[in-house]
């Protein structure tokens, strides 16, 4: 995997703006801020996909993202919020270490705009069948 931003970060060489940090995780505000308070929250693992990450790490990301949307919303005042992960080009993964965003939504528009195309599910139990043989 070639350097990313958030490895620079995780080494020191780019600042932040710290959030939380433990053995597993750091959080911190987005530059590029979606809407006031939009937080990012990567593992110090540095993987690109979702599905590449430890039990360790994935773990530890899913025990601390309660509490930062619990302190976003609280500090921001919003009262919704997105929790967004994309994996990979196609799913719009504009940096290659997996991440996570904590996006405030407010009256006023600010946050996550999102578009959401339902289709029909029509082989429902086949797939599900296809996908349980592969776990």
């Amino acid at each position: 995997m070639s350097e990313t931003v958030f490895a620079r970060i995780l080494k020191g060489e780019i600042p932040c703006h710290r959030i939380h940090e433990d053995d597993h995780v750091l959080a911190f505000l987005d530059v590029g801020p979606l809407s006031t308070g939009h937080v990012l929250v990567i593992p110090k693992e540095e993987k690109v996909h979702l599905h590449e990450l430890s039990a360790d790490a994935s773990a530890a990301i899913g025990r601390v993202l309660p509490m930062l949307c619990r302190a976003v919303m609280e500090a921001t005042g919003a009262t919704a919020y997105n929790v967004l992960q994309n994996n990979g080009s196609l799913a719009n993964q504009a940096v290659m270490h997996v991440h996570f965003h904590v996006i405030p939504k407010f009256e006023d528009g600010s946050g996550l705009g999102l578009v959401w195309n339902a289709g029909t599910l029509d082989d429902g139990e086949e797939l599900a069948e296809r996908i349980r043989q592969c776990l």
